[in-house]
């Protein structure tokens, strides 16, 4: 009889940033604004693409890009400035022409999770303005990172 397998869990992902909360990503309330979230998800994603060889030279000489057609964010503790941040990462799927995957944000001191993001990615054509397939070596790369891991979004 096969054992169960275990749950995979954040600290199973890949880490794919850290970085600091400065005063300047803070809002009124002190509380880093929903703007550095996202970008410093963005950062994630760009390590993430890397992984797989979807790296920005590639990108440029093939005249193509990612495009975000669907990024959910779930925001569940509040960052200040000082604050030390990572990113995990994985992917969750990978289509033809796309990509979905998820990033958690967690305060790196408690472990804490502070924000977890869902993204749909697709592959696309800069001149012919239209989505196209990944290339297959891309697609292996990606595969190679899918994750059973719950976002719980």
């Amino acid at each position: 009889m096969n054992e169960p397998e275990e749950p995979v869990t954040v600290s199973d992902l890949e880490i794919t940033y850290r970085g600091t909360v400065y005063p300047w990503h803070c809002d009124h309330i002190g509380h880093m604004n929903v703007m550095w979230y996202v970008g410093k998800f963005d950062e994630a994603t760009w390590q993430l693409f890397a992984g797989i060889g979807l790296v920005p030279a590639r990108l440029r000489e093939e005249r193509r890009g990612m495009v975000a057609v669907d990024q959910r964010i779930s925001y569940r503790r509040e960052l200040r400035a000082g604050d030390v941040v990572l990113v995990r990462s994985g992917v969750l799927s990978v289509g033809t022409t796309s990509l979905r995957f998820c990033h958690v944000m967690e305060d790196a001191v408690s472990g804490e999770v502070c924000a977890v993001t869902v993204v749909t990615g697709v592959h696309f054509d800069l001149v012919a303005r239209r989505a196209v397939a990944l290339g297959r070596e891309v697609r292996a790369g990606a595969r190679e990172r899918i994750t059973s891991f719950d976002p719980g979004m």
